[in-house]
């Protein structure tokens, strides 16, 4: 099941800069066979984690963790770039192996306590998803576990994410 979702994921050579090889997921998730193995896939692997919410970072973050939540029966939590959010919200700048970025969350999006799944596309360094761990954390949300659909090793990511819990990826390069 994996290897097909692998096979499905196009590669971008230069994207969004020299030296980057983008991994595509828009080629898996147009497939309508493919895009319910990724979700039934996580499915299968969280649906013993107590969840309460699942918060998902922007923007291919939200195309996994918008149906994952709905299939878990938890709430959603979009994590934003700066100025997308309507409401009063907190920011967490980080670093990506390509420049540096923020992260933005609704002040009121997490209840103290609430047991949030952070969801994305992709693992590399791990500075995304530490931001998004940070605003859990400042939003008194306890941290479920971190996962993504693919997880670039090499980059120790996963290494990064450790004080924060268990990391999950479907699909190593």
């Amino acid at each position: 099941m994996y290897e097909e979702i692998k096979q499905a994921i196009r590669d971008v050579p230069d994207f969004p800069k020299p030296g980057i090889l983008f991994k595509d997921i828009t080629t898996a998730l147009k497939d309508k066979r493919c895009f319910r193995l990724i979700i039934d896939a996580l499915y299968d692997v969280l649906k013993n984690e107590p969840i309460d919410k699942i918060a998902a970072i922007e923007s291919r973050g939200y195309l996994i963790g918008a149906p994952l939540a709905y299939k878990l029966g938890c709430g959603l939590v979009v994590l934003r770039k700066p100025g997308k959010l309507p409401a009063a919200t907190l920011k967490e700048y980080y670093d990506l192996e390509y420049g540096s970025a923020a992260l933005e969350v609704h002040q009121d999006a997490i209840a103290p306590d609430e047991r949030v799944l952070i969801i994305d596309d992709l693992l590399a360094t791990g500075g995304t998803a530490e931001a998004a761990c940070k605003l859990v954390l400042r939003l008194k949300g306890r941290i479920a576990a971190t996962a993504f659909l693919i997880e670039l090793s090499d980059l120790n990511g996963s290494k990064k994410l450790r004080p924060y819990g268990k990391t999950i990826s479907l699909l190593q390069y």
